[in-house]
């Protein structure tokens, strides 16, 4: 889990996927009506919300399997 996304807590990744979310779709509008003029911005932000997903799905992960198992087989 590296870079700006990393060090976030699951409700500040939420957060931060709506914003992105609403940004792509202000752009998404902007490339429609033909007043985009970074189309670049478009690609980062897709980009930026498959990343905080994922870490989203890591972290979710990790908290998942720290708390349901213990490591021990019982036998």
């Amino acid at each position: 889990m590296k870079g700006e996304f990393g060090d976030m807590t699951l409700d500040q990744l939420d957060d931060q996927l709506q914003k992105l979310k609403k940004e792509q779709f202000n752009l998404r509008f902007q490339r429609a009506s033909g007043q985009l003029e970074n189309t670049a911005r478009v690609r980062q932000i897709r980009r930026d919300i498959a990343r905080v997903m994922t870490i989203q799905t890591q972290k979710k992960a990790g908290s998942a399997g720290k708390s349901g198992r213990t490591g021990k087989t019982g036998a």
